[in-house]
């Protein structure tokens, strides 16, 4: 993993919300540091209402996360497109987060309750 990289469980319990609806809770969500950047928190699949999401086609490149992933939400009061991603094959170092997805905050309320 790259030295600028730190995974580790987030504490506490986090709720991802869009257009109103709540899309998932859980436990057991995973924070990511990178850099500078602010932490980004990955929710298991598990723990989200996939039955929201649609694969999009976009696609990103991480050198040191690999290939992103995303989706968007078919919420009630229309899509919201790209708001979600996930490395479906990330890179060894990463590997904590395959199976999770994370969501941009400029397009859905993450929180910790």
């Amino acid at each position: 993993m790259a030295d600028h990289i730190k995974i580790r469980p987030a504490k506490g319990n986090w709720t991802v919300r869009a257009g109103g609806a709540v899309l998932g809770e859980s436990s057991n969500a995973l924070e990511l540091t990178e850099g500078d950047y602010p932490p980004v928190i990955y929710f298991p699949r598990a723990d989200i209402a996939m039955a929201f999401l649609e694969p999009s086609d976009t696609t990103s490149t991480c050198p040191h996360k690999g290939v992103a992933s995303y989706y968007s939400i078919a919420a009630k009061s229309g899509l919201i497109k790209d708001a979600v991603w996930s490395y479906e094959d990330p890179h060894d170092g990463v590997a904590a987060i395959k199976d999770h997805l994370a969501f941009y905050p400029s397009k859905v309320a993450v929180e910790e309750v």
